[in-house]
């Protein structure tokens, strides 16, 4: 495997969707006084609920929502809203949020922690629906998550307001009730789940936002009780028309600087790298990637390494920067654990990318040298990539294709 050459790639950037730059706080303005949020604030205790996404601008949103609340006559308090993540457990959680800079400190405001739930009562799914237990007793709720394409499944709803509402603030018990049904659970169930604790609680707004491909703010907008139900839907054919994708379809391995929770629910967006792993679930058709190589973990992750079995190969330093109490238990109440089962790791980098082109190409090594190599930094920053000399010419003359920054490097190199 030592002699396996591993070629030279060359920068290159490639135009993604865009959107019109969105003014967060006179946006959130406009649209508090649209909904005439004020005084359903005002004299309450308010639950502002926030996940563990790493959201554009989620920390400026979040300061600004806390602002208005104030101002408004009303008592916000923070509460996670991430299922069973940061271990399942509120220190946990607290700490998640804190990575995405929403801390009693930078919002002016208490968080409030916890894994208890209350149960709302029986759906027409026939599953319970559970609430976190301080949004329970709070007076009203105000939700904030990004809406997009789900890593799961597709369907009218996937990632966005209702899935918040029905698996994050269901906290750990709510997202496992979920995720036992597989995706019959998420495509079907959540949103009745969803429906039914909107009315079984006293949901002020929901605030949707949509990210274009370069992870900016797109849209951002408030629904209430009435029509958060049709907006969610109508921001996921949004998110749709926005979401970027690799520039070529064929690859033999694709090498991943980084994956994390902050980067998508399955740290690696299923979407990009054209890998489901969900029982009874088709595999998606597109991208086609013979092998997935991954180097790193986000800090942010907190040492969630949800989904690492994505990969056929990760590093050393990936593997020693887990935490598996917290990744398993993310993994077990998911019930997808296709996801999690090990990749082979090696102690450099180089090793690592030698090991998932040699296997790309093991009846026949020599060919490893015209291997189709692409290297990303993460699922969601896909501006520029590394490619190789044979991609590259496949690539050169497309108009949303442009040199990138930098000299080539061999594909080992850091």
């Amino acid at each position: 495997m030592e002699n396996v050459k591993i070629p030279t790639l060359y920068p290159i950037k490639q135009a993604l969707p865009k959107g019109k730059p969105v003014d967060i706080e006179q946006t959130l303005e406009a649209e508090w006084t649209r909904l005439d949020l004020a005084s359903a604030v005002n004299g309450k205790r308010i639950a502002l609920g926030f996940g563990s996404r790493g959201v554009a601008s989620i920390d400026k949103i979040a300061a600004k929502l806390v602002a208005l609340v104030k101002a408004a006559g009303g008592e916000p308090f923070i509460v996670p809203a991430m299922g069973s993540h940061g271990g399942a457990t509120p220190a946990g959680q607290i700490e998640v949020l804190s990575g995405l800079g929403i801390s009693e400190e930078t919002m002016g405001c208490p968080i409030h922690a916890t894994m208890e739930v209350v149960d709302t009562g029986m759906t027409s799914s026939g599953l319970p629906a559970y609430i976190d237990k301080n949004v329970y007793e709070a007076d009203g709720l105000i939700i904030t998550n990004r809406t997009k394409v789900h890593t799961d499944f597709h369907g009218p709803h996937e990632s966005g307001l209702l899935k918040m509402l029905a698996i994050g603030l269901g906290k750990e018990t709510g997202a496992r009730t979920i995720h036992q049904q597989s995706t019959v659970g998420l495509r079907d169930y959540m949103p009745v789940i969803a429906q039914h604790l909107i009315n079984s609680i006293n949901f002020v707004a929901g605030f949707g936002v949509v990210e274009d491909g370069y992870h900016s703010v797109a849209h951002l907008e408030g629904f209430t009780a009435e029509t958060v139900v049709e907006g969610d839907q109508r921001l996921l054919q949004q998110s749709r028309d926005l979401m970027p994708s690799l520039p070529v379809e064929e690859i033999d391995l694709l090498i991943i600087d980084e994956m994390g929770k902050n980067i998508s629910g399955a740290g690696m967006d299923t979407n990009i790298i054209g890998r489901w792993l969900v029982e009874g679930e088709l595999e998606p058709t597109s991208p086609r990637i013979k092998r997935i190589v991954v180097l790193d973990l986000t800090d942010a992750s907190h040492g969630n390494a949800t989904t690492y079995g994505f990969a056929d190969f990760m590093s050393k330093t990936l593997f020693d920067k887990i935490d598996f109490q917290k990744t398993m238990k993310n993994m077990f109440t998911s019930g997808s654990l296709k996801r999690c089962r090990m990749p082979l790791f090696f102690d450099t980098d180089e090793e690592t990318i030698r090991a998932g082109l040699y296997d790309a190409f093991r009846s026949d090594p020599s060919q490893c040298a015209n291997a189709r190599v692409m290297r990303i930094k993460n699922t969601l920053e896909i501006e520029t990539l590394w490619v190789s000399a044979n991609i590259l010419a496949e690539l050169t003359g497309q108009e949303s294709i442009t040199a990138g920054d930098g000299a080539a490097r061999a594909a080992g190199g850091g």
